[in-house]
């Protein structure tokens, strides 16, 4: 039987690249690629791209941890968030609350770090991008 692997693909609507060094500096990203669209060895079909996107990151792929995240701008800027969050475990309420106050840098905290019933140590934050993040240190 095949392996089947969901990945989440985040479209940054041409913040991609300022996404990308935000996530090395605040979680240690790790960057595996970055393709613009310029450098496509097959163009977009006419009038799909925005003007101004030939320079826009058309894919890229960055570990965190051992999770694969893959970007891109999208085609324009009409890109937002709605109805997900991304789950960072980490095995330390240190690693935590430093990745936390590292994603709230220009977001928004929904929920500050605290202990829950499930977890020793729990947040939730909005990064400046519009992503949703749950951080938490798993219960032993």
């Amino acid at each position: 039987m095949t392996s089947i692997h969901v990945q989440p693909y985040l479209m940054f609507g041409g913040r991609c690249q300022e996404a990308i060094d935000f996530y090395k500096r605040a979680l240690g990203a790790q960057v595996e690629m970055v393709m613009l669209f310029k450098d496509s060895p097959q163009p977009p079909p006419p009038g799909t791209l925005a003007p101004g996107f030939e320079n826009k990151v058309m894919h890229s792929s960055f570990r965190i941890g051992d999770a694969v995240v893959m970007a891109s701008d999208g085609c324009d800027a009409t890109q937002g968030f709605k109805g997900f969050s991304l789950s960072l475990s980490m095995p330390t309420a240190a690693e935590v609350t430093k990745a936390f106050n590292a994603l709230a840098d220009g977001g928004t905290i929904g929920m500050p770090l605290a202990k829950t019933f499930w977890s020793p140590l729990f947040g939730m934050v909005t990064d400046r991008f519009g992503v949703n993040w749950m951080l938490t240190v798993p219960h032993k």
